[in-house]
């Protein structure tokens, strides 16, 4: 089998395994609890934030541990907006994520917020200008992904957090799926909040991070015994914290020579499928995109029946984002950009982890070719 679906997720790490053992045995201590035990706990707590810290480039009481990259989105989007608003008006993308878009429309349901949505282009790239232009004096937060999780595209964080910043604007990244291989310099970025998936990077899943720039109130989004600063209560899940800490250092470990390697590699696939798939689309923007994602359409053509040849072939793949897995509706990312509502629903996502090798994307490539012949050859006899 070849796994081409590590943008649902990743298998766990052994060094991370490695990692939370002890503290799912021995170590098992709450790390609240003023003993040899809790203090031991209490520890490891500590050096993991401060190993996130270091591959952030921020202070350690920056960093907020959460259950995955959903509760640090809430945390960020509500805390924020509910903490001290200068106004309820919210910023965000047509490319968000479920765990960005929900969010959002709670606060316009319950709380009187109400969000701009920026469209993007063909490539998924959202303009700038129009973010400037959307900005108000009632503006609050921003809310821009760093990679889209469908189609790879990368936007200009750092430009788009300097915009906002410029204006008195909080401003939030969603970098779940760019956390392994772009650059993850909070300062140089600009941001006051990034939200990073433990499961995206070789943690177990039920493991995230959220980094909230010193001095940017939140109101919890989960109430009680005031653990991580009073920002996140409930006993600290320590072996998650621990592992989400060793997959991101692990992850960041020599990234930029994995990007480039990753990149060629990408490349290859895309133009071994667009040469051997007559029709075929690349969806995404075809430079600024993630170095371990290719994503397609097959105009004229079943999605699904094309996963389905591809795994009876030996290839792992999906047709988007694994939250919409299974719903008859086109990709709103993908209509977002521009793309009609039938072609919507013939995508196709390839995405992979540091560990792949040119043989696996040669030899997915190949199958892609086939697959789509596999599906095209009865539906050619029907017309």
């Amino acid at each position: 089998m070849i796994y081409l679906d590590a943008a649902a997720t990743t298998p766990v790490r052994r060094e991370v395994l490695e990692a939370m053992w002890p503290l799912l045995t021995g170590g098992f201590g709450n790390p609240s609890s003023h003993h040899a035990v809790g203090e031991a706990a209490a520890a490891a707590l500590a050096s993991a934030r401060e190993a996130v810290a270091a591959e952030l480039n921020c202070r350690p009481a920056e960093v907020v541990f959460t259950s995955g990259g959903t509760e640090a989105n809430n945390l960020a989007l509500k805390g924020i907006a509910l903490a001290a608003p200068r106004g309820r008006h919210i910023v965000t993308s047509a490319l968000e994520h479920a765990a960005v878009r929900e969010p959002l429309s709670y606060l316009e349901r319950f709380h009187g917020f109400r969000s701009t949505v920026l469209p993007v282009d063909g490539a998924g790239k959202v303009d700038p200008e129009g973010l400037a232009a959307a900005l108000t004096a009632e503006t609050t937060l921003c809310s821009v992904m760093y990679a889209n999780n469908e189609v790879g595209t990368v936007q200009d964080i750092a430009g788009l957090a300097g915009i906002c910043r410029s204006r008195g604007v909080y401003f939030h990244t969603d970098a779940v799926q760019a956390a392994a291989w772009l650059p993850l310099d909070v300062q140089a970025l600009g941001v006051d909040a990034l939200s990073i998936s433990g499961h995206k990077l070789g943690a177990p899943k039920g493991s995230g991070v959220l980094y909230l720039r010193r001095r940017v109130q939140v109101e919890p989004v989960i109430h009680g015994g005031g653990q991580e600063r009073g920002r996140r209560s409930g006993t600290e899940n320590v072996a998650g914290a621990v592992g989400a800490a060793t997959a991101l250092t692990a992850a960041r470990r020599g990234w930029a020579a994995a990007a480039e390697v990753s990149t060629a590699l990408r490349d290859r696939l895309t133009a071994h499928v667009l040469a051997g798939v007559p029709g075929a689309v690349l969806t995404g923007h075809p430079g600024r995109r993630l170095p371990n994602l290719a994503s397609f359409c097959f105009p004229g053509l079943s999605g699904e029946s094309v996963l389905l040849e591809l795994e009876r072939l030996g290839v792992v793949a999906s047709s988007g984002s694994a939250c919409a897995a299974g719903s008859d509706e086109p990709s709103a990312v993908l209509l977002a950009m521009g793309l009609d509502a039938d072609t919507a629903t013939t995508a196709l996502r390839l995405s992979w982890t540091s560990e792949v090798t040119a043989a696996d994307l040669e030899a997915a490539a190949a199958a892609v070719v086939e697959a789509v012949g596999r599906v095209r050859a009865p539906h050619a006899a029907r017309l």
